[in-house]
């Protein structure tokens, strides 16, 4: 059947068929704008604090949604994130966290020139708090062979 309006014939069939395909616009909208989100939220993730890493060849683990990081700074400062705190409140504030619980893992960075006993003391003050969980934390890639030094042949372990 057929319509005359002002001279023309107009199918009414013909101008309105249905589209049976997906609008796909709103779809990347919110994809991109999620995208943007956590392109902006990734680097807050991190830890600032400028720290000497030695390297590790150590298959690397998933990292959970979000590590606590306990440094330890060459002038021997010790920060949990990017907070300096004083080595007796270090467990205090750790419980204070809202994360907190004595279950979760506690990454350990400590710069390459921080003597060994600095990092022992830290670790004692972790157990000692209830914190068994710790994990070192090192760069991913070969190890510095300038660095290094292998040891005598006939020392004893």
């Amino acid at each position: 059947m057929s319509a005359s309006i002002t001279g023309t014939d107009l199918d009414d069939d013909s101008d309105f068929e249905e589209s049976h395909e997906i609008n796909v616009t709103p779809f990347i909208d919110v994809i991109l704008v999620l995208l943007i989100i956590f392109m902006v939220a990734a680097p807050l993730s991190t830890v600032d604090l400028p720290i000497d890493l030695p390297t590790s060849t150590a298959t690397p683990q998933k990292k959970p949604d979000k590590p606590t990081y306990v440094s330890i700074k060459p002038d021997l400062a010790v920060a949990i994130g990017e907070d300096l705190v004083k080595r007796v409140d270090l467990v205090r504030t750790l419980d204070s966290m809202p994360d907190a619980g004595k279950d979760r893992y506690i990454f350990l960075r400590a710069d390459r020139a921080v003597p060994y006993g600095e990092l022992m003391d830290v670790l004692e003050i972790l157990r000692a708090g209830g914190y068994s969980k710790i994990k070192l934390v090192a760069l991913e890639g070969a190890p510095d062979r300038a660095g290094s030094q292998a040891a005598p042949a006939n020392s004893k372990f």
